[in-house]
């Protein structure tokens, strides 16, 4: 099975009736082998099925509709087998809301040329039918992906199988259900926002809930549903001898673990794929969930410290798009800074860092926690994997939202950091830290972010574009004088665009 299970993408191929019966049975039957064939193929990690050959208007109209209301499809490639009229395509793609992608290929590889007729011709021209769809794409505004090349080739289904991942992500935000459990930290503006308009532009909701609530849940789990769980982190995670063995440190594992327990159950059965909470509002709870966090980012569930909520659901969306794949996403934020001969950033929080990043298998201890409220707590301690990684930042800017985004390579540290009793990563951004730094503060970057191994920078570019918003990539041919530059242009490009 692919990693996504039932989720598919639909391969829909244009052509006319212009060229008879022979030439369509050939252009359904290569369609179904390129569908197949891409099913096949260990590059890509979701189904594709094609669909029958779309002729004329209505036949378009009805597969988009279809696409529409089938809960299993995230999204269509579009590809012109043959010259198919453009202005045949300009209902369904004005009511299509699943996202496309347009893929310029043809079905076969070499020419041969020996044995070129009128009749191969006419059932090989994507060369010009890919261009005629792509003039009414492009006259409907539609920003989309486009992929060049032959469909077996490894590259174009590394390509394809980019973009299907978006399109799962984008799926996920469709269907996205953020519960907050309190409020912001006080008075702090970057994790605050626009909910309303967030849900508008992508899809994602946003739930409020008091402590009370979680209280009771949390409450209810019994303690031989503790005891399990506590065999659970003996098996996965290196668990300090202490922590086991002194009375009051196992106490703190149980609170983590009734936690974790009681924070699943209200997640899962209320349908919620992230969620936030804040060290100011803990009322009715043992402490600020620590251990009990980072484990349900591990399974799956997107999170976001002091109430921030757009962080908690791109760390869920990058962990869709990046599944089955090497490389973890958690929660981030920008701690504090080494300047030496290579300037690096110290990412952590004061608990909540996920285990999917690390380098080796965690250590579980018991440390006092200082900030916000004073309780010993249970964490995961481990350093960040080194490699490329991206930090993102998803920001409302009062008329419309931004992603922002950093490509930067996470080091091993060259000291151990024995007194530091978190989780965290060291990094060197790209291109260095004086410009992404003063780019990413030019821009409105919050202090938090969504850091993945897992997802690249031409993904979350894809996604923005998917979602309709501005992106911002700070990476290696960034400069300040450049990326200022490009924030007054997409100023007046996005106010234009979304009117008055």
């Amino acid at each position: 099975m692919k990693v996504y299970g039932d989720k598919e993408v639909w391969l829909v191929t244009g052509s006319q009736h212009l060229y008879g019966p022979g030439v369509l049975n050939q252009v359904a039957e290569n369609s179904q082998l390129i569908a197949a064939g891409l099913t096949a193929s260990n590059n890509l990690s979701i189904k594709i099925v094609a669909q029958d050959t779309v002729k004329t208007p209505s036949e378009i109209l009805a597969v988009c509709q279809a696409a529409n209301s089938n809960p299993n499809c995230v999204g269509l490639i579009l590809w012109m087998h043959t010259f198919s009229p453009a202005k045949m395509w300009i209902s369904g793609l004005r009511v299509l809301n699943k996202p496309y992608m347009h893929l310029h290929t043809q079905f076969n590889a070499a020419l041969p040329f020996a044995e070129i007729n009128m009749h191969f011709m006419n059932l090989n021209q994507s060369a010009h039918g890919d261009r005629e769809f792509g003039h009414i794409s492009t006259r409907l505004r539609h920003d989309r992906k486009i992929i060049v090349g032959h469909w077996a080739t490894d590259s174009v289904q590394k390509q394809i199988d980019s973009w299907c991942r978006v399109a799962m992500g984008w799926y996920e935000s469709q269907n996205l259900k953020v519960a907050r459990f309190g409020d912001n930290m006080r008075q702090v503006s970057v994790t605050d926002g626009d909910k309303v308009s967030a849900q508008i532009q992508f899809g994602f909701e946003v739930h409020a809930y008091g402590l009370g609530d979680l209280q009771e849940v949390v409450d209810a789990v019994t303690e031989e549903q503790v005891a399990a769980q506590i065999e659970i982190y003996k098996k996965e995670y290196d668990v300090a001898p202490i922590v086991l063995s002194d009375a009051h440190q196992f106490q703190m594992l149980k609170n983590e673990a009734r936690l974790e327990l009681g924070m699943y159950k209200f997640l899962t059965e209320g349908g919620f794929g992230a969620f936030t909470n804040c060290f100011e509002n803990l009322t009715g709870l043992t402490n600020l969930p620590g251990l009990a966090t980072q484990r349900l980012m591990q399974l799956g569930i997107g999170y976001g410290g002091e109430g921030d909520w757009k962080t908690a659901a791109m760390v869920r969306i990058a962990k869709v798009m990046s599944k089955g794949r090497a490389g973890g996403s958690s929660f981030m934020e920008d701690y504090t800074y080494h300047f030496g001969a290579v300037d690096q950033v110290l990412g952590a929080h004061m608990l909540e860092v996920c285990p999917s990043i690390a380098a080796a298998k965690p250590k579980l201890e018991v440390h006092l926690h200082t900030i916000g409220c004073r309780n010993d707590i249970a964490r995961l301690i481990f350093t960040g994997k080194a490699g490329p990684a991206l930090c993102i930042s998803l920001i409302d800017i009062g008329n419309r939202f931004r992603m922002i985004v950093n490509e930067v390579d996470t080091v091993t540290p060259p000291q151990e950091l024995p007194n530091l009793p978190v989780a965290k990563a060291l990094w060197e951004p790209r291109p260095n830290l004086e410009v992404a730094a003063a780019a990413w503060i030019h821009a409105g970057g919050a202090h938090h972010s969504a850091y993945t191994q897992g997802v690249t920078a031409d993904e979350i570019v894809d996604f923005a574009e998917m979602a309709g918003i501005e992106t911002l990539v700070i990476g290696e041919d960034t400069s300040v004088r450049n990326f200022k530059t490009e924030l007054r242009h997409n100023a007046a490009y996005y106010h234009l665009k979304d009117g008055v």
